[in-house]
């Protein structure tokens, strides 16, 4: 399959409108925001696990970040509530399920060659540092060969200035609206803004969270088979 592979172009899904794919495990269904690949794949999903469902223990050959939008997800290193952010590095093992049901984040297969820790941060209790311009806070979660990942909130209206992304951004709305000159975007929505794109972000009345990674497009991400 390849969905949304290409890279120079500029992607933006409300992902609350999607249609769910079921996965091979009963229970386990995704909606998919690009793909490159069949079930082993370099992919970016949404994840929903029913209450009680799991899936056969698997190896991640290219890595897999993940970060918990609700619910709680398990896997062999414990009990991940809502906020859990975790990157398990090519080569990494596990066998995940949901007791309670959960939604994902899902990235696979897109590390890059090096990038072998394991991350695991409980977003809900950590300390946030002050963003580059007031009303911002910055949650920072992983950094690996100039691709940053963070989690940033927005104080209600607060603006950053124009700027562009010369390795390109990828965004998920978590809550709030976020916007910018092409469009507002609700909690759900999915950007992905190509290599040396331009843009003036805000957030509106009601401020914002996002999910914000940074640097990544085009980058040579450890291969999959």
């Amino acid at each position: 399959m390849q969905l949304n592979t290409d890279f120079d172009a500029r992607v933006v899904l409300h992902t609350p409108e999607m249609a769910w794919t079921d996965a091979p495990s009963p229970g386990v269904r995704r909606r998919m925001l690009d793909r490159s690949g069949g079930e082993v794949a370099v992919a970016t999903s949404i994840v929903e696990y029913a209450p009680g469902s799991d899936f056969a223990e698997h190896v991640h050959r290219g890595g897999e970040e993940l970060l918990v939008l609700d619910g709680s997800f398990s896997d062999d290193t414990g009990e991940h509530p809502a906020g859990t952010y975790l990157r398990n590095p090519p080569g990494s093992r596990h066998a995940p399920r949901s007791a309670a049901g959960c939604t994902l984040f899902v990235k696979l297969g897109q590390f890059m060659p090096g990038d072998d820790r394991s991350v695991r941060i409980h977003t809900m209790g950590s300390t946030w540092r002050p963003g580059l311009v007031p009303g911002l806070s910055v949650l920072p979660l992983h950094e690996f060969e100039g691709i940053s990942t963070a989690l940033v909130r927005w104080a209600p209206n607060t603006v950053f200035g124009t700027h562009s992304h010369p390795g390109g951004e990828e965004i998920l709305v978590l809550s709030g609206v976020f916007r910018d000159e092409q469009g507002e975007y609700s909690a759900g929505t999915w950007i992905r803004s190509p290599r040396y794109s331009r843009h003036t972000p805000s957030a509106g009345a009601e401020g914002a969270l996002i999910y914000v990674k940074v640097g990544h497009l085009g980058a040579g991400f450890v291969p999959v088979s």
